[in-house]
């Protein structure tokens, strides 16, 4: 079974993991290791009905986020990578520099030192030169940087269309087959 890490920050976009996590949960071949940062925990009921226990449910292996003895913490537990979804800029600074204060940066740090896919589904708008040279600096030590956009191609009825775009590109970024929006023709 392959195993991927999912990180959620407190950045708006909680509707994005949710739909990723239940999408891997339906695709039974992945093992998921959660980390909830504490700022996610009070971000998601404010934006949807959904709990972070509920988040919890769809994936295997639950981890906290002041556990920095966690295996998802080193190199050693192999994982096929890590998605950050949604990823604040404060988050992505801090991985970025390798500030590795809690778990969820921690854990990616660790992918891009033993060079394994980590995905950054970055949510902030509009972008300062600083967001940008950090956006910048990840890319060139090897994270991917996916904002949730919208592609209108796909003709969107409502906002889970939209959400489920989001979640279907992050995993094709890790090779795993989904139907969660109409691609291009």
């Amino acid at each position: 079974m392959r195993k991927l890490i999912v990180g959620v920050t407190g950045a708006s976009g909680s509707a994005y993991a949710l739909a990723a996590l239940r999408a891997l949960r339906e695709h039974g071949d992945v093992e998921t290791h959660l980390v909830l940062s504490e700022q996610a925990r009070k971000t998601i009921p404010l934006e949807i009905p959904q709990t972070a226990a509920d988040f919890e449910a769809l994936a295997h292996v639950v981890h906290r986020d002041d556990d920095l003895a966690a295996a998802i913490s080193s190199g050693s537990f192999i994982t096929d990578g890590m998605l950050v979804i949604p990823c604040s800029m404060k988050s992505a600074a801090a991985i970025a520099y390798s500030f590795n204060a809690n778990l969820l940066v921690r854990a990616a740090d660790v992918c891009l030192k033993e060079k394994r896919k980590l995905v950054l589904v970055v949510r902030e708008t509009p972008l300062h030169l600083g967001h940008l040279r950090t956006l910048t600096q990840l890319a060139e030590i090897g994270a991917v940087i996916l904002p949730p956009i919208p592609a209108m191609y796909a003709k969107p009825q409502s906002v889970d269309d939209i959400v489920r775009h989001t979640a279907g590109k992050v995993l094709d970024q890790f090779g795993i087959e989904n139907d969660l929006f109409n691609r291009w023709k």
